[in-house]
């Protein structure tokens, strides 16, 4: 079972290229970045965790610009968004996003996707909020024919584009994996039906039990047709608790990430020490 983190990097945080350097040498797997392009002021849908939006939210980098930082320094730690906004995102100028940091990072990009919460930050780029899951599901097939078609073209209700050409292509063939997040049943549906992988958060999991849910969300995908072995699942916000853990891994989870504060290395480095030590004890 691989072992990631995840971080809103800010202005006042441990840096991309810091952090990516100490993951890569500890020998974890990966790092994630979230995607927020603004916050608005008003509020319609509420933080699900209830009370006010922690700061970050506001103060995030975008997530392309902070990986491409990461995969620099670093030569085997792939690097995710956990989760890129599809609803937000222009697909044209999203799939040459996508091919650009996979080159550079020489296939080492995992796309991570959402449609998202919040109703005020989606209706700001355009879309009503009721259509998003279409959208979404429009826009990644859109990137599907961009990276995989010399002429690509594209006729939907919201994505509509005659034959066009784009380059480069994705070092990862036939596109870097598409692992949808989101909660049970829906965004498994959604992973089930387009993408290359499904992203639950851990919280969300407990709740009903989670090998009773990735037991429910394999049976789903072999009721759809897809191999549940082509759909590995990446829990977000792992808990420190190496029983957990061992649990995850023996159940056949692929990937547990976990979380870490928009924090200077003073508040990172234990962390990292922490689950240096959980590793160490997953593996012996």
């Amino acid at each position: 079972m691989h072992i990631g983190a995840v971080m809103f990097f800010t202005s006042y945080s441990m840096q991309p290229a810091a952090l990516a350097r100490e993951l890569e040498q500890r020998g974890f797997e990966s790092l994630w970045v979230p995607e927020h392009t603004h916050i608005p002021s008003s509020r319609t849908t509420p933080y699900r965790v209830g009370g006010p939006l922690i700061r970050p939210y506001y103060d995030i980098y975008d997530p392309f610009l902070a990986l491409n930082t990461a995969a620099a320094v670093t030569t085997t730690l792939k690097i995710g968004t956990g989760i890129a906004l599809l609803a937000q995102r222009d697909p044209i100028v999203t799939a040459k996003v996508v091919s650009t940091i996979d080159q550079l990072s020489n296939g080492r990009f995992l796309f991570g996707v959402g449609n998202g919460w919040n109703q005020d930050e989606i209706e700001n780029h355009g879309t009503v909020f009721k259509t998003r899951h279409k959208l979404a599901r429009e826009r990644i097939e859109a990137m599907k024919a961009i990276w995989t078609n010399n002429e690509a073209e594209y006729h939907g209700e919201f994505v509509n584009f005659d034959k066009m050409e784009q380059c480069p292509k994705p070092v990862q063939k036939p596109w870097p994996p598409i692992i949808v997040g989101g909660a049970f049943p829906y965004a498994a549906r959604r992973a089930i039906a387009y993408g290359d992988g499904w992203i639950p958060r851990a919280d969300r999991l407990e709740k009903d039990g989670v090998g009773v849910l990735i037991d429910q969300f394999r049976e789903m995908a072999k009721v759809a047709g897809r191999d549940p072995a082509s759909l590995p699942i990446t829990i977000f916000r792992g808990a420190d608790n190496v029983e957990q853990l061992r649990f995850c891994r023996d159940i056949g989870v692929d990937r547990i990430v976990f979380s870490l504060p928009a924090a200077k290395e003073d508040e990172i480095m234990p962390v990292l020490d922490r689950w240096s030590a959980l590793k160490k004890a997953l593996e012996a």
